[in-house]
């Protein structure tokens, strides 16, 4: 095999090979967690509207970071996932107009206590 012919060999197996990576990492981004659905189908919110909704679920749960969002959720227009410091997760889900729908927050692993749901309107 010549250098010329080694070299396209070896860029090809490479480019093949970060391809499938890339391909599993995106198909990982949404994939399944603990206790949820498999989320392959979602689609995260974009544009001015994942702003918006961020700012929303921000205040709604202070002290919180987005970990996830989903727009065309099964129970809102909107659901946003954030996460406190202290590992408790939250889902927020708002309409259309950006009005909270509810706030279910899920307690960490070996916490006490139920999970809550909370209706409520934007802050």
């Amino acid at each position: 095999m010549n250098k010329k012919t080694a070299v396209i060999s070896a860029v090809v197996v490479a480019a093949l090979g970060g391809g499938g990576a890339a391909i599993a990492t995106a198909a990982g981004t949404g994939g399944s967690e603990k206790g949820k659905e498999d989320s392959s189908a979602e689609k995260p919110i974009t544009g001015p509207a994942l702003k918006r909704a961020s700012d929303i679920a921000l205040a709604k749960v202070p002290g919180s970071k987005v970990t996830q969002t989903e727009a065309g959720d099964e129970e809102g227009a909107y659901e946003v996932e954030v996460t406190k410091p202290d590992g408790t997760e939250a889902d927020v889900r708002l309409d259309a107009q950006f009005k909270v729908i509810a706030v279910e927050i899920d307690k960490p692993d070996g916490a006490e206590g139920a999970d809550t749901a909370d209706s409520a309107s934007t802050p």
